[in-house]
Order: C-alpha cells, then structure tokens, then sequence
C-alpha cells in the first residue's frame, strides 16, 4: 500500500472517529424531536457548517498560535495522542453516553450542543492540527487531510439530514456497537501518535544489531 494511502486511510479513521457521525446521529435525533422535518434540516446543516469553520481554522491557525505561545509540536502530539486515547476509552466503556447535556434556553440547538462539542469537539481539533503539522507533512499532504476532513464533515451532514432513517435500520444498539468498534481503532492510532512523539515508533520490534 502507497504512502499516501496509508495517510489517508489514518486520518480518516481518525478524523471520523473523533467527529463520530453515528454518536451524533442519536444525539441529532433527540435534541430535535419536537422539531418539524424543515427545522430538523436547517439545524444539520447550520451544525455541520459551524462545525466545518472551527476545525478548518483550527487546520489553518492552530499550529501558528501554539507557535507564537511556544508549544512544540511534538508537546501538542504527545497530549493530542494522550487525549484522544482517553476520548477512546470513554467511547470503549460508554462514557459518552451522557454527552452532550439538554442545551441552555435561548441557545442555538446547531451551534450548541451540535457543531460544539459533538462534532468539533477539542478531540477532533486536536486530532486535525496533528494531522496537519507543518514540520512533517508537504502541503499536498496537507491538502489531502483538509480534503478527508470536508468528506467526513460531508457525510456527517448526510447522516444528521437522515438520522430518523438511520437509527430505525440499525437502531440504538447498533449504533453503540458501531461506537466501540471506531473507539478500538481510535485507541490503536493514540497509541501510535505518542511513540511517534516519543521518537519510539519501532516500540516492540526486534532491534537489528
């Protein structure tokens, strides 16, 4: 497998996992219930494009800010890997459950509690500032990343306009066992982040003398 494949195929699985369109699916559903079906859409995609501004300036800004404040990139990975396997295991043992809470009165379903945190959550922005460093990755590679983000994004959009469809064919249950299952492989691409940062990448591998 090329590359560029294997690039895309983490950022991705790492991107879709920290978005998590299926988790969002259950939480779209019940925060608009009582609303009608033109609502329901209006509502997706305000929070898929709010969404979608916050994680492209994070891809954008992100690095330059922690730059000007004298975070180092391989900090930022270690914490981002760090965090994100935490947010893994709360995926794992059903710690997500509970998020988000009933919106305040007065606020913007679409802003919070679904473009912030569900969908742009500190998970999925530390995850694309990651996948974006600028001291490793080309601007094609860059570009490419940006690309899967709006994909996912995308699909996201898609999922939320036909969240009732959605869980009527695999259902509450399913849509948590779908959770786990990108929780184990979020919890595998952690780990490889935080050897990666901690310049041990061949971690367990037989040393060549």
């Amino acid at each position: 497998m090329s590359p560029l494949l294997v690039k895309i195929c983490k950022d991705f699985a790492t991107i879709w996992t920290t978005i998590d369109p299926i988790g969002n699916v259950a939480i779209f559903a019940g925060l608009t219930a009582s609303l009608s079906r033109s609502e329901r859409y209006r509502t997706a995609l305000r929070a898929t494009l709010y969404a979608t501004v916050i994680l492209i300036v994070a891809v954008i800004a992100g690095q330059i800010i922690l730059d000007a404040i004298g975070i180092r990139m391989q900090s930022l990975k270690l914490a981002g890997g760090l965090i994100l396997f935490l947010f893994a295991v709360k995926m794992l043992f059903g710690g997500l459950d509970s998020k988000p809470g009933s919106p305040e009165a007065g606020r913007d379903l679409a802003v919070f509690p679904l473009a912030v945190p569900s969908s742009a959550g500190p998970d999925a922005m530390m995850a694309v500032i990651v996948l974006t460093d600028n001291d490793v990755y080309t601007v094609p590679e860059q570009a490419e990343t940006g690309v899967v983000l709006l994909a996912v994004l995308l699909i996201t959009y898609i999922f939320l306009r036909f969240s009732d469809f959605i869980l009527r064919v695999i259902g509450l249950q399913g849509a948590a066992v779908l959770v786990r299952v990108m929780g184990i492989i979020l919890a595998s691409l952690a780990v490889e982040i935080v050897l990666t940062a901690l310049a041990v990448a061949d971690w367990g591998l037989p040393k060549t003398p």
